[in-house]
């Protein structure tokens, strides 16, 4: 097969004759078991993609009119629905469960004759950010085996970064897309929440949770990001509305008023290597001609205590179903019902999703309640109301992805530590906007890491269109 370089130029040697879908189907079902080390798939559907490739290339030879992603390889992590297909977020208490339908962003890639290839290994409840949560062991960072991929959709990450795959799905509920992508070296775009349909996402945090897009160009983000977003009978917080194509004017005429939190680059949690190449790339637009001007943000420091209050609170009542009667793991050493609810729940979930569940539980107890779970919702909401201030005045935000490159498997084993390496991510889920990690830098080491760029709610086009402006000023 021809080396992928994007969906338009795949779609092209389809239509030539160059290359068929059974072609390309074969080329990455043997390179995913080559590299089926990396650990990243939990299942491959390979009979499944190779009759439904034939199938395509059949309707394609007959004359008829392709789908908007026909012939598109694509993965899913391991919480997005697949009817007639297992699916357990990677959590031994949902380990062998079918799921009875499809997700709405499933079915549309379906209705667009995409071929999916399989379900991707991941943090288990999307709890994580290294993929080391999975109950099915870690995912391996194909630039160095030893490192992390990034989480919690780290499996989804490596498998366009390693060529397994040319598009995948994955979810972010406080950078579990644009960090993996950070570490892997590709695009990974979380849009608005509401954008795109969370009906059968396995929830996690459902006022934050939303489902974004791995690829290696901006373009293929925007291909597919058009095909699976807008409204949703199966889900009333989907927009009603497309995104805007607001603001795209000031892409075409080349300028853009962008802003950066000062206090953030300054940040003694930030790899100075980090912070002096998206300072010295600042300059770069800067003299292109674009407004950048920083700004200390005075609610930084409250960023991810509201996150970690607010999503442990939802994954607490979320998580409560799994209880061992309904469906998915039931202990077989119970010898009453407490004994089924008490040993089922210890036995599926494992330690990181324990100990969220813990706290989330902790902070809406009576006592705490006020305390801890009132107060943080009233952070979310001073956030909001910056964050309007803030892209009335500016139309972009840019921000380091993550505090320092990939680590080490093992290498943090502080749950604190960790939960405040999010501290640039979480705040796009806090307040609904959307946000894209772009692969511009790499550090001595050759470890990748990126520039995240947000703008206001609803206004995706405009990020991505401004996303391939800004990809331009790279010098590596």
């Amino acid at each position: 097969m021809v080396g992928f370089q994007t969906i338009s130029a795949y779609q092209t040697l389809l239509r030539n004759g160059q290359i068929t879908c059974v072609e390309a189907v074969r080329h990455y079902l043997a390179r995913i078991a080559t590299l089926s080390h990396l650990n990243a798939w939990l299942e491959v559907y390979e009979a499944e993609a190779l009759e439904k490739a034939e199938i395509l290339d059949k309707k394609r030879q007959n004359g008829q009119p392709p789908g908007k992603l026909h012939g598109v390889i694509i993965g899913l992590k391991d919480v997005i629905c697949y009817k007639n297909h297992r699916v357990s977020a990677s959590s031994r208490i949902l380990e062998n469960f079918t799921s009875i339908y499809n997700a709405t962003a499933t079915a549309r890639l379906l209705e667009e004759e995409a071929i999916i290839i399989g379900r991707q290994n991941c943090d288990e409840f999307a709890m994580g950010s290294s993929n080391e949560n999975s109950a099915f062991g870690p995912v391996l960072n194909a630039l160095d085996n030893e490192r992390v991929p990034g989480g919690s959709s780290g499996g989804s990450a490596v498998a366009v970064q390693a060529g397994m795959c040319m598009v995948s799905l994955g979810s972010d509920t406080g950078g579990s897309v644009r960090q993996p992508a950070d570490f892997c070296g590709i695009v990974g775009m979380k849009p608005s929440y509401g954008s795109i349909s969370r009906y059968g996402l396995i929830a996690y945090a459902s006022s934050f949770d939303q489902i974004g897009i791995f690829a290696k160009e901006v373009d293929d983000v925007r291909l597919v990001l058009n095909v699976i977003s807008g409204p949703d009978e199966f889900d009333s917080t989907a927009k009603q509305k497309p995104a805007t194509t607001a603001k795209e004017e000031i892409v075409n005429r080349d300028r853009a008023r962008l802003c950066y939190f000062s206090n953030a680059l300054e940040h003694p949690a930030l790899d100075p290597y980090i912070a002096d190449e998206i300072n010295g790339y600042i300059e770069r637009v800067r003299s292109a001609g674009h407004t950048v001007e920083g700004f200390e943000f005075e609610l930084l420091d409250y960023i991810v205590p509201a996150y970690y209050v607010l999503t442990t609170a939802e994954a607490s009542s979320n998580l409560s179903r799994y209880d061992g009667i309904k469906y998915g793991h039931r202990s077989n050493k119970a010898r009453n019902l407490a004994d089924l609810y008490k040993l089922s729940r210890s036995e599926g979930f494992g330690r990181e999703v324990k100990r969220r569940i813990l706290l989330g539980t902790f902070v809406l107890s009576a006592g705490y309640y006020d305390a801890y779970f009132t107060k943080a919702q009233k952070v979310r909401q001073l956030l909001v109301e910056k964050t309007k201030e803030i892209f009335s005045r500016y139309d972009a935000l840019i921000l380091p992805t993550v505090p320092a490159p990939a680590y080490k498997l093992g290498e943090k084993n502080d749950p604190v530590e960790i939960f405040l390496a999010d501290i640039y991510t979480v705040y796009a889920n806090l307040v609904g906007i959307p946000a894209i990690s772009l692969p511009l830098f790499k550090n001595d080491n050759g470890l990748p890491f990126g520039l995240q760029v947000m703008t206001a709610q609803n206004n995706e086009q405009y990020l991505l269109s401004l996303s391939k402006l800004l990809m331009k000023y790279n010098l590596q």
